[in-house]
């Protein structure tokens, strides 16, 4: 979507985290590990490590929308549901 989708999106995501809209997660050891299995199974997909976090982290959450310019992150089936609705 280029730089300048980019820049607004992190502009609304740093408002809505000020007005506590969105929740940020940390990545714990466990995460690592499944981003690390993710990467080796969809080898082919050429997913970065932003891409398995977000996955990885959803599972750990529960969590079936995440907001993300990325649509790769839908090339994966996560453990917990069908697919992850990406917003916005």
């Amino acid at each position: 979507m280029g730089a300048q989708a980019h820049a607004v999106f992190l502009e609304h995501m740093s408002a809505d985290l000020a007005a506590g809209g969105i929740d940020l997660a940390e990545l714990v050891p466990d995460d690592i590990a499944r981003m690390a299995e993710l990467t080796r199974v969809h080898r082919d997909a050429r997913l970065d490590s932003t891409d398995v976090s977000v996955i990885a982290l959803a599972e750990r959450l529960g969590a079936t929308q995440v907001a993300t310019l990325d649509h790769r992150d839908n090339v994966v089936r996560p453990r917990h549901c069908a697919a992850l609705i990406l917003l916005p």
